[in-house]
């Protein structure tokens, strides 16, 4: 397994956990892919003299931390998977400079996400790897809608407190606020059209190349998009 390689099969198994703690797919559906992405990251970090971070053998243990009352909201599962595998993903990326191009809208976790989409569709072969793409294009929505959205200003069409993960909300709040000027609804249609992309191939068992395409091409589109509505990212004159 290369460097490259590594870090994809950790960031994915990162954005599985996430997932499954978060109201993404039911654990019986995805634990024996867990497993088996457990075996290739453990090997690869063994070839390396690198101990695994991740003490969960399966779904179930991960299952049995986060309900236990240790960690009683998505936020702080998410902060808890995050730590755990970030020294991991710092040293690995570290020593594989050559992994990660420059970054065009700012947003480091954005980036790193859209990134890791690339690279993964690029090797992806088996129904279970275009599933982790969706599984990656949902996670790097909910950082985009995080890095924009500010309750104070925001405001959700339908008045509901979107929660830190509702990426739809967000979004659709802050294409509201910030296009007022009423091309907003081919805006929000491109969000959600997005959302639904990667919502359906993480559970999709007959998952394809060409459905993985379309929802990293989708995804990318949201956030380029964002980034240009931001100024982040300026349209060439």
């Amino acid at each position: 397994m290369t460097d490259k390689e590594l870090i994809a099969e950790t960031e994915t198994q990162k954005a599985l956990m996430i997932a499954v703690a978060t109201g993404g797919p039911k654990i019986q559906h995805v634990n024996s892919d867990y497993g088996a992405r457990r075996a290739r990251i453990r090997e690869g970090l063994n070839e390396r003299g690198i101990d695994d971070p991740n003490p969960h053998g399966d779904l179930w243990s991960w299952y049995g931390k986060w309900s236990s009352g240790d960690l009683p909201t998505w936020a702080s599962r998410r902060v808890y998977i995050s730590e755990m595998y970030g020294p991991l993903l710092d040293h690995l990326q570290s020593t594989t400079p050559s992994s990660r191009p420059a970054e065009p809208t700012g947003w480091t976790r954005v980036d790193r996400g859209i990134q890791e989409i690339r690279e993964r569709l690029e090797v992806a072969s088996t129904e279970e790897q275009f599933q982790a793409i969706g599984l990656l294009s949902r996670e790097t929505l909910i950082s985009l809608a995080q890095e924009v959205y500010n309750p104070e200003i925001h405001k959700t069409l339908d008045g509901v407190n979107p929660s830190e993960t509702d990426a739809k909300r967000m979004l659709e709040a802050y294409i509201n606020h910030e296009l007022a000027d009423g091309a907003n609804e081919a805006a929000r249609r491109h969000v959600r059209a997005a959302l639904s992309l990667a919502n359906d191939l993480q559970h999709s068992r007959t998952a394809s190349f060409r459905d993985a395409a379309l929802c990293a091409e989708a995804t990318t589109s949201v956030i380029n998009s964002i980034a240009i509505i931001s100024g982040r990212v300026k349209l060439a004159d």
